[in-house]
């Protein structure tokens, strides 16, 4: 149980302030963003509803430390159905952000920047995925990112 003096009531308004937070704000709680989202099938702790909600209320312990803000796969299938516009792949990145300068951070933070490497994203994206978007009516996605490879080299992240 959690009592109200361990309570952020400025994280919420933290991560509105963020690049990448700013539409946190604009979330009413439908959960289609969790009824849609392909890690929440296969790992519960993921519930990307939950986690702004924890946000909301200033759990920031509770978000920061926790291993869910990790699981993201950065798919945009939340946002693409999203009724509000909510961005909650950049949502996460913000949190993502926020942890790491708090001191915590995942082990799955390597793979992640061994896919960036790979593909330049966190997900591979493949003809058959691209098929499917077209016949959704959603744009083709570029297979590979170069542009963020361009970025991880003059970071040195690549050597």
């Amino acid at each position: 149980m959690i009592t109200e003096r361990e309570l952020d009531k400025k994280f919420g308004l933290e991560v509105a302030d963020r690049y990448g937070g700013e539409a946190i704000r604009r979330c009413f709680s439908c959960g289609t963003c969790a009824a849609s989202c392909p890690v929440g099938r296969f790992d519960s702790r993921f519930n990307p509803r939950r986690t702004i909600r924890m946000v909301l209320l200033g759990m920031r312990d509770q978000v920061l430390k926790s291993d869910f803000v990790w699981l993201c796969a950065g798919c945009h299938t939340c946002s693409e159905r999203c009724p509000q516009g909510v961005h909650i792949p950049d949502i996460m990145t913000a949190l993502k952000n926020m942890a790491t300068e708090a001191g915590y951070t995942h082990p799955t933070l390597a793979k992640q920047i061994d896919l960036l490497k790979d593909f330049g994203r966190v997900f591979e994206v493949e003809e058959y995925d691209n098929k499917r978007r077209v016949k959704m009516g959603l744009p083709e996605l570029k297979l590979r990112c170069e542009e963020v490879k361009i970025i991880l080299d003059k970071l040195g992240v690549n050597s």
